[in-house]
C-alpha cells in the first residue's frame, strides 16, 4: 500500500484527532481513553506528545471533554456541540449527488459599524460554509445548506444579523455563468484534483488486493476521509448543470465513496472503538 509516512505531512494532527471521532471514535460506547488516542494516531505517524497538545487545543475550543472510562482511565469525549458538527458534516461529506432542481438559500447580513469586526467573521464563516458571494453582504449557497448554517451561525450569536431567504435564479445571466461568479469554480477544481493526486491511486492499489488487512484499512481510510472531509465545505456541491464539463469532482466523490464502501468497516476493526453507523446515502 501507501506508504502512510510519505503522506502524514500532509494532515495537522488536530484534524486528524476530528476525523477519527467522526469515523469511529463517536461510536465507542464511552470515553476514548488517551492511550487508545495514541495507538490510533501513532498509526497514522502522529506522536503522543503532537496528540496530547492537539487534545488539549480541541478541549480549550470545546470539543473534546475530559471524561472517565468504567475501567478508571483517562479519556475524552465529543461535547454536545462536536456531535452537532460532526452530524451536520456526515450530511454533506457521505452525500449522494445532489440534485438537480433543489433551489437557492440567501443569507443577507448587516452588521452595524460600531462591531464592524463581525463582517469579516460572518463572510469568513460563510465562505467556509460553502456560501458564494453574489453582491456585497448576500451570500447564495444551494438550500440543502440552510440547516447546517443556521447552526453555525447560532453557534457562533451570529444569527441575529443574517435573514435568510428560498428562492430560484431568474437571470438575466444564465446561471451557470452567475455561478462561475459566485464560486471560483477553478479554486474549487484544483482541490478536487488535489485529492485524487493523493488517493485515486491508493483506491487503484486496494482495488488490485483480494485482502483488507484492518490496520492497512484503518490507515488509509483515515487520510483519504481527513483529506476529503473539507472538501464538501470548498465546494457547495452544485448541480452538474452549472459545472464545466469533465467536472473533477464527480471523480473525487467517487474515488472517496469506493474507498469508504472498502475500508471503512475493515478499519473498525483495527479501531475497536465501536461500529460506525451506516452513513452513506
Amino acid at each position: 500500500m501507501i506508504n502512510v509516512y510519505d503522506q502524514h505531512a500532509q494532515h495537522a494532527p488536530r484534524s486528524l484527532i476530528v476525523t477519527l471521532y467522526g469515523a469511529y471514535g463517536r461510536f465507542a460506547p464511552g470515553p476514548v481513553p488517551v492511550a487508545e488516542l495514541i495507538r490510533l494516531l501513532g498509526a497514522v505517524a502522529v506522536d503522543a506528545p503532537s496528540v496530547r497538545s492537539s487534545v488539549s487545543r480541541l478541549k480549550r475550543r470545546g470539543l473534546l471533554v475530559p471524561a472517565r472510562t468504567a475501567e478508571g482511565a483517562a479519556g475524552y469525549e465529543l461535547s454536545p456541540q462536536a456531535r452537532q458538527l460532526l452530524d451536520d458534516g456526515d450530511r454533506r461529506i457521505y452525500a449522494a449527488a445532489p440534485p438537480d432542481d433543489e433551489g437557492w438559500v440567501l443569507a443577507v447580513f448587516s452588521v452595524p459599524e460600531s462591531e464592524r469586526q463581525k463582517r469579516h467573521v460572518l463572510r469568513s464563516r460563510l465562505a467556509g460554509l460553502g456560501f458564494g458571494s453574489a453582491a456585497p453582504g448576500v451570500w447564495i449557497a444551494p438550500a440543502r445548506l440552510y440547516e447546517e448554517t443556521r447552526h453555525a451561525l447560532g453557534r457562533l450569536d451570529l444569527d441575529s444579523y443574517v435573514d435568510f431567504f428560498r428562492g430560484e435564479h431568474l437571470g438575466f445571466t444564465p446561471t451557470a455563468e452567475a455561478a462561475a461568479r459566485w464560486w471560483d469554480l477553478a479554486a474549487i477544481a484544483k482541490e478536487h484534483e488535489a485529492f485524487l493526486d493523493r488517493h485515486a491511486r491508493v483506491l487503484r492499489a486496494w482495488e488490485q488486493r483480494p485482502d483488507t488487512p484492518p490496520e492497512e484499512a484503518y490507515r488509509d481510510y483515515l487520510l483519504a476521509l481527513d483529506s476529503w472531509r473539507h472538501l464538501p465545505y470548498t465546494d457547495p456541491g452544485l448541480p452538474a448543470r452549472l459545472l464545466p464539463e469533465d467536472w473533477p469532482g464527480t471523480r473525487s466523490a467517487g474515488v472517496f465513496r469506493a474507498l469508504h464502501e472498502r475500508l471503512r468497516d475493515a478499519g473498525a476493526r483495527f479501531a475497536a472503538l465501536g461500529g460506525p453507523a451506516d452513513t452513506m446515502e
